[in-house]
């Protein structure tokens, strides 16, 4: 906002509690504990556009990070296909 932005119309109800339109209301903290956690962290947002219907593979939303992963050898250009995905594996990252 202090850069120029533009605030998005507030509800009633958000008005009532006194909430502007920029945040979203839920959001979920996760420390990250070591490398392991980091690793299935980043993993869990790469896959989300997947979970969601966006992409058929982690690969082809077009400004992801994953394209740059999978140059630096952190995945297979195949990765997070829906063949692969199983939503279990990340139920503690939502």
């Amino acid at each position: 906002m202090a850069a120029g932005g533009v605030s998005a119309t507030v509800s009633r109800s958000r008005i009532q509690r006194g909430e502007r339109g920029v945040w979203q209301r839920q959001f979920y903290r996760h420390t990250i504990h070591d490398v392991v956690d980091l690793k299935r962290g980043v993993d869990y947002l790469h896959v989300k556009p997947l979970k969601h219907g966006f992409v058929k593979r982690a690969s082809e939303g077009a400004w992801s990070s994953f394209h740059r992963d999978i140059k630096l050898g952190e995945y297979a250009p195949n990765w997070g296909s829906q063949i692969e995905w199983y939503e279990v594996e990340f139920k503690n990252f939502e």
